[in-house]
């Protein structure tokens, strides 16, 4: 019988953080056309999909299957992306105003993020429609949200998305 090695062309990428521990798995060869769009996006350096810096995921594996735990961190991203900041026209995670999702083995999800400015005039109201956004996930026993401002948000955490929603390249 003969065996195969991967070809030189494949690669790992990390996926999420898991109880502490990297978990890779193999990323498929990119197509060949691109866009042109996507291939000016790639030539000055910005990242072709969500935000630049993704927030770190993590969860216990002792009690929630990695499909369980990828259900709910799909389902929790797609909710996060239903919260505007009222004067910026662009939802919060392609803002890469979330800095951390962690989910424990009673499926409770604690949300570090930011804000664009300390001044911000909806930072008293913003973690309420985070909070709120994802309790509505099935599956989520409850929902803790923190503000940090270390690091400072820059545009630099922005997705190709929302800079192309602002027009800001």
């Amino acid at each position: 019988m003969e065996t195969t090695k991967p070809h030189d062309s494949e690669t790992l990428a990390p996926e999420r953080s898991v109880a502490h521990e990297r978990v890779e798995r193999p990323v498929a060869p990119e197509p060949e056309a691109k866009s042109s769009l996507a291939q000016d996006l790639a030539n000055v350096g910005m990242p072709q999909s969500g935000p630049a810096v993704e927030p770190v995921v993590s969860a216990s594996a002792t009690a929630l299957p990695p499909e369980e735990i990828d259900r709910l961190t799909a389902e929790i991203i797609a909710a996060l992306k239903t919260v505007y900041d009222p004067e910026i026209p662009s939802d919060i995670y392609e803002l890469g105003l979330i800095y951390k999702i962690d989910i424990d083995d009673d499926r409770n999800v604690a949300v570090e993020m930011t804000l664009t400015a300390p001044g911000c005039p909806v930072a008293g109201e913003m973690p309420i429609w985070v909070e709120n956004a994802v309790n509505s996930v099935p599956g989520v026993a409850g929902t803790a949200v923190t503000l940090t401002f270390d690091p400072p948000w820059d545009q630099s955490r922005m997705s190709d998305e929302a800079r192309l929603v602002l027009n800001m390249f």
